[in-house]
C-alpha cells in the first residue's frame, strides 16, 4: 500500500521527538508532594500542610475518603484523616491523576476519540488494573497509576495521526494491521513508544515507562519475571478488556489483542467472569471516580 515518503516520514519523526521534549514537565508542586508522599518520615499532618495548597486535590481526596468504595460509617472532613485513612499510595495516585488530567480532557480526532473519552478510558484501565493486581497478587497503587498513563503517548501523536489517518485507517481495515503496527508504518513512531519517551522525560518509575511502551505488546518487553514483568502484564490485559467492552474506544479499537501468555502468566483462566466483574466496577467509577469533575 502506498504510504508517505521516506523523506516526510523523517520529518515527522523529528517533529514528533521536538514534541516530545515540549511536553512540561510535572509541575515543582507536584514533585514535591510526590517526595514527601515518598519520605518515610513523613506523617499525614505533613503530606496535608502540603496539599493545602491545592484546593482541587483536597476536594477530591476528601470525596474519595467518602465514597461508597470505602463504605465508611460516618463520613470524614479532615483532609489529615483522608490521607491517613486512604494510604500514601493512594494519595499519590490522586495527585499523579490531578497533573495529568489537563493533558488528556481534550478530544482527539487522529484516534477518533471525543471530548473526555482518553480520560475516561485511561481511567477505566486505571481502575480495572488495580482489580486485576489485587486478584494476582500484583502491587495495586502501581498498576493504577500505570493504567491511567499507559495512553500518554497520544496526547503527542495525535496530530501526526490525524495527518495519515486514511492511510493507516486502510492498514487497519484492509490488510488487519493492528493499528499501533500502522502507526509505526506510516509515521515511524507508535503511542506507545511516545508515552515511553514522555514518562522516561518526567523521571518516573520504570513500571511506568515500561506499562507505556509494551501495553499492546506485552512479549517485546525483555524482562520475563519481577513486579514490572507483572505490571506490563496488568495493564496490558487491563486495556484488552476495556477495548472489548467498548469503553473510550477510538481509531485504534478496530484491532486489539489479547496475549494467552500475559493471561496465564498471571494467572487468569476465566476471561468471561473477569470481564463481567469490570463492568460493574467500571459503572462504579463513572459515578464516583470523575477526577476532573
Amino acid at each position: 500500500m502506498q504510504g508517505l515518503d521516506e523523506r516526510t516520514r523523517e520529518l515527522i519523526q523529528r517533529r514528533v521527538l521536538k514534541r516530545v521534549k515540549d511536553i512540561p514537565s510535572l509541575p515543582q508542586f507536584v514533585v514535591d508532594t510526590l517526595k514527601k508522599l515518598d519520605d518515610p518520615k513523613s506523617s499525614a499532618s505533613d503530606v496535608a500542610d502540603r496539599l493545602s495548597k491545592d484546593e482541587g486535590l483536597v476536594i477530591r481526596i476528601l470525596r474519595l475518603a467518602n465514597s461508597a468504595y470505602y463504605g465508611l460509617p460516618r463520613r470524614i472532613v479532615s483532609v489529615t484523616e483522608a490521607i491517613a485513612l486512604l494510604g500514601f499510595k493512594t494519595v499519590k495516585s490522586i495527585v499523579l491523576a490531578a497533573s495529568v488530567y489537563k493533558f488528556m480532557d481534550s478530544s482527539f480526532s487522529g484516534y477518533a476519540l471525543d471530548r473526555g473519552l482518553l480520560w475516561k478510558h485511561s481511567l477505566s484501565v486505571a481502575f480495572a488494573a488495580k482489580h486485576i493486581a489485587r486478584k494476582c497478587k500484583v502491587e495495586e497503587e502501581e498498576a493504577y497509576v500505570a493504567g491511567m498513563l499507559h495512553d500518554l503517548g497520544k496526547i503527542v501523536l495525535n496530530d501526526f495521526v490525524r495527518f495519515g489517518y486514511g492511510i493507516i485507517v486502510r492498514l487497519v481495515e484492509e490488510e488487519q494491521v493492528p493499528f499501533m503496527d500502522a502507526e509505526r508504518q506510516v509515521l515511524g513512531f507508535d503511542h506507545a513508544l511516545v508515552g515511553g519517551l514522555i514518562l522516561e522525560q518526567w523521571n518516573l518509575p520504570e513500571s511506568y515507562m515500561a506499562s507505556a511502551r509494551y501495553h499492546h505488546e506485552p512479549e517485546a518487553y525483555e524482562g520475563q519475571e519481577g513486579v514490572i514483568r507483572s505490571i506490563v502484564d496488568v495493564i496490558h490485559v487491563a486495556n484488552a478488556l476495556c477495548l472489548m467492552l467498548g469503553i473510550g474506544v477510538g481509531a485504534d479499537g478496530l484491532q486489539y489483542y489479547l496475549s494467552e501468555n500475559a493471561l496465564e502468566r498471571l494467572g487468569i483462566f476465566d476471561v468471561e467472569g473477569l470481564m463481567s466483574e469490570i463492568v460493574d466496577l467500571i459503572s462504579q467509577v463513572d459515578e464516583e471516580f470523575q477526577v476532573g469533575e
